[in-house]
């Protein structure tokens, strides 16, 4: 079950992420996704590091780093998709 909430996570992380970014991403879904279950991670693990992880109620503060950090992978997965995408086309 913890596999199927990472994936529902980061889907839902990396749609958030896209909606924030400024323009039209190109990259696919199943790459959003993944950018979104690592961001979801990364955000953990630097509430955890500064102490926020775990709060009374709603966890605002770990959750507003999960999502920055999904909105910095996105960002990076879209570069580096859109990149590899280029250079095939260049090379056709």
């Amino acid at each position: 079950m913890g596999w199927l909430w990472a994936i529902i996570v980061g889907f839902i992380l990396g749609l958030l992420a896209k909606l924030i970014l400024p323009g039209r991403q190109h990259s696919p879904l199943w790459l959003t996704t993944i950018m979104g279950m690592i961001g979801g991670i990364v955000g953990n693990a630097v509430a955890r590091a500064i102490g926020i992880a775990e709060t009374r109620g709603i966890d605002w503060g770990r959750h507003g780093l999960q999502l920055a950090a999904a909105v910095v992978l996105v960002f990076l997965g879209e570069m580096a998709y859109m990149s590899a995408k280029g250079r095939r086309r260049e090379r056709a």
